[in-house]
């Protein structure tokens, strides 16, 4: 689970909670018409824009920002080392007893093909085309959560529109301008709370996740890879520490 953000959300809704009981109740800042025009526009306008299958994925996405588990690279490359020791020592196939051990299916399926006796060019390509999808995946999420931080800012300015007519339509009785306008300005607030506290923080957290994801399916894939060749551990582990900055090496020194 992600720690970082769930404080987030919860510390940035709570200042703008704070700063609002500063100057008067939370009730003031309610308007139900506003929320729907605001949720319920965007959702509108987030299914016409994409497909019904992906408008319901919605809900996993949002989920992956604060669930998503990527495994460290120090953890891979350790993995990988000991299972380049096992392969020189015992031979490829004491690597299945590995695999109920592995925790990660990608991971788990690399030592498979390993296993069954595929070369370095088939498991290269298998795992590569798996990375690839992934990554579309990945992406196809992402969009929809960046589409979802401009509409919403967008049905915002729409629900302020429309109370502005209303407040200008009725311009007889000059006690009612000024609460109506607070109610027309709201609109904009929810939008742009929406937009910048919400969507557009996960967007970016979903690319992060991404970014981690691939590269430790990478790391795995040259790991496997130059163990099918039959280097040995020292070599495997000198491959592995090239996906990460020299400043942090030798915190992951991985060891048999």
């Amino acid at each position: 689970m992600d720690i970082g953000t769930i404080v987030g959300l919860v510390v940035g809704l709570g200042l703008i909670a704070w700063s609002i009981l500063m100057g008067c109740s939370l009730l003031v800042f309610w308007d139900l018409p506003s929320a729907l025009i605001v949720i319920g526009g965007m959702l509108c306008s987030v299914i016409i824009h994409f497909s019904l299958p992906q408008f319901l994925s919605i809900f996993s996405v949002i989920k992956k920002t604060f669930l998503i588990k990527v495994p460290r690279p120090s953890d891979i490359i350790q993995q990988m080392v000991n299972f380049a020791a096992i392969s020189r020592r015992e031979g490829a196939l004491a690597l299945e007893e590995q695999i109920r051990k592995v925790d990660n299916t990608f991971m788990a399926k690399a030592l498979q093909m390993l296993v069954d006796g595929q070369d370095e060019g088939n498991i290269r390509d298998m795992l590569e085309l798996e990375i690839q999808y992934l990554q579309e995946r990945h992406a196809q999420g992402k969009k929809i959560l960046e589409f979802m931080s401009a509409s919403a800012p967008a049905f915002g300015m729409i629900g302020t529109l429309i109370g502005l007519v209303q407040m200008l339509r009725n311009m007889s009785s000059p006690d009612s301008i000024g609460a109506g306008m607070a109610v027309a300005l709201i609109t904009t607030f929810y939008g742009a709370i929406l937009s910048n506290l919400i969507f557009t923080p996960m967007a970016g957290k979903l690319g992060i996740y991404s970014k981690a994801e691939t590269l430790a399916m990478e790391m795995i894939v040259e790991g496997i890879c130059t163990i099918s060749k039959g280097e040995n551990p020292t070599v495997v582990r000198e491959k592995l520490q090239a996906f990460i900055s020299p400043g942090r090496r030798l915190e992951v020194k991985a060891t048999v």
